[in-house]
């Protein structure tokens, strides 16, 4: 396994800022809170459009790094190679050092600092327009970031297999989706069969975001050969077997966003 990290000092010096000149990924530990780091993992795009930050589902985090590559097996992590071939520069918020990134943590204040931090980490790395990108749990944190991180640098917000079941703590449709007033794209799946992401609930986003200048919804159908878990990476939730399909038309819509 190869590792590099780099550990980013509250200073933000210039040696520490110049994006590694690799072309691969880099882990880096960004301190967010007092005696608190969290893991980002970073990759340049030559050419780069944009940079997309990358909220995965679950606890949070990218699995480990290797060989430039973070080996994780959610959705948005795995596509991370579809994001840079079409010129976007990729930043995957990871974990914060103090906690797990639960339900509840998600939309926390703890949470929203660390998201602070990082996005002015990014904003270090490139000066281009950052495109929040959330998936399943991860939609959770995307969507209030959107929301309460009120940063000119954001661009536009995706959500891909979002959480819409309103029992479930922080599910988007129970956001402040009103306060949203940039771009949003709701992409999923329609055999989404994770229990708190139902297709058939996702118009509910689309009827709170009154504010979005431009708003999409994208059922889409595809893919082949799911196993597991309903609600995780490697099923329909998880858009397998049309990873590059799913990047492609996303990135379309983030370079033309339209109703």
């Amino acid at each position: 396994m190869l590792m590099r990290w780099m550990y980013v000092g509250i200073c933000w010096c210039l040696t520490t800022l110049v994006a590694p000149v690799w072309a691969e990924g880099t882990l880096f530990k960004v301190p967010t809170r007092d005696g608190v780091t969290n893991t980002v993992f970073w990759e340049v795009a030559p050419s780069a459009k944009a940079t997309v930050l990358l909220f995965p589902g679950g606890a949070g985090g990218f699995g480990k790094v290797e060989d430039g590559s973070a080996a994780g097996g959610n959705f948005l992590v795995r596509s991370a190679p579809h994001f840079i071939a079409r010129g976007y520069n990729v930043a995957i918020f990871g974990r914060p050092s103090d906690m797990e990134l639960g339900w509840n943590e998600r939309t926390g204040p703890a949470h929203m600092t660390d998201v602070a931090k990082v996005l002015e980490f990014v904003k270090h790395q490139s000066d281009l327009p950052v495109w929040v990108v959330g998936t399943s749990r991860g939609t959770v944190s995307a969507t209030a970031v959107a929301i309460r991180v009120k940063d000119p640098v954001i661009a536009g917000l995706v959500l891909t297999s979002s959480v819409v079941n309103r029992n479930t703590p922080g599910a988007v449709p129970t956001q402040d989706l009103q306060a949203i007033q940039i771009p949003v794209l709701v992409y999923h799946h329609a055999k989404d069969g994770c229990k708190h992401c139902q297709a058939g609930e996702t118009p509910a986003i689309l009827k709170g975001l009154t504010r979005a200048p431009v708003k999409k919804l994208m059922v889409v159908n595809g893919g082949a050969h799911p196993v597991g878990d309903e609600c995780a990476g490697q099923h329909w939730h998880g858009f397998i077997g049309m990873e590059q399909e799913a990047i492609a038309k996303i990135t379309a819509w983030i370079q033309a966003p339209a109703p």
